[in-house]
């Protein structure tokens, strides 16, 4: 991971995956704020356990090609752990960031596991993916011993968003459907995913001229950098969830309102189990 692509792609992993994070939740938000003006099916049980699957399976999808990625690379480990004629270990930031791939395939594999059985309990989804975000972060704050002050710096920043990120989860665990934790970890997601952008662009710039890793000016703009990089992910959030919600708005209204009492048990069932989640 030690070079732009390197960046670019968990990079670009936590940028769709916050995008899709946003659009669901604005989605089931909306949906529940505005029943009252028409009936929709956009929330159902069905519909939300195929989200659900949908986004598990994506998720490992993209934590199995992160660890392909950083192990078969051209300067990859090759699944070699130990170096023995040099006598020292291969790789190992390589194998660092094939642990946190890991770690959020595990977390997809638990949640697709929830959400097409009833095998484990509901919250363990938010919990695994907690426990995902809180590994990055481990693995992050071991990760800089000995690296330059501006390379050091980038790490530390991102590190900020990724703890946040894990605390949010496991607030989640409590407060299932709080729209405020939801869009503000979808927020965190995505200042995650441009930020490591900034650090392929800042420590592996791509045809450009080198940054000076001990250049106290250097980290004062950074610095500045993450703060316009959240201001964006916020602006992101705002505006998808606006979008979002006038679009299910238009939808309802020309849908046709639900007779009262014509619902089948069935339907009366479906409903009571949205309003638990």
């Amino acid at each position: 991971m030690g070079s732009f692509k390197g960046h670019a792609l968990p990079g670009t992993f936590f940028l769709l995956g916050g995008l899709w994070w946003t659009a669901k939740f604005s989605l089931w938000h909306a949906t529940r704020r505005n029943r009252n003006i028409g009936s929709t099916r956009l929330t159902s049980r069905a519909s939300q356990r195929r989200l659900e699957v949908v986004e598990c399976s994506l998720i490992l999808f993209f934590s199995f090609v992160g660890m392909l990625a950083e192990q078969f690379l051209s300067d990859g480990p090759h699944l070699q752990l130990y170096d023995w004629p040099a006598k020292q270990w291969k790789d190992v930031m390589n194998w660092q960031h094939a642990t946190m791939y890991l770690f959020f395939g595990l977390a997809g594999g638990v949640s697709l596991v929830v959400h097409t059985t009833d095998a484990m309990p509901l919250a363990l989804d938010r919990l695994m993916m907690a426990l995902a975000f809180f590994n990055e972060g481990f693995l992050f704050l071991y990760h800089l011993h000995g690296r330059r002050l501006l390379d050091v710096h980038l790490h530390t920043l991102l590190l900020y968003a990724v703890m946040g990120g894990a605390c949010v989860c496991f607030l989640e665990l409590f407060q299932r459907g709080n729209v405020l934790l939801e869009l503000l970890r979808c927020a965190l997601t995505l200042l995650q995913g441009s930020w490591f952008w900034q650090i392929g662009f800042v420590l592996y710039p791509p045809g450009g001229p080198a940054w000076d890793p001990e250049d106290h000016g250097n980290v004062m703009f950074v610095t500045m950098c993450y703060s316009w990089h959240l201001a964006f992910a916020l602006l992101l959030v705002g505006v998808v969830y606006c979008a979002v919600g006038c679009a299910v708005r238009s939808r309802l209204k020309k849908t046709p309102p639900v007779e009262m009492g014509l619902l089948k048990p069935r339907d009366k069932e479906a409903e009571s189990e949205e309003e638990v989640l």
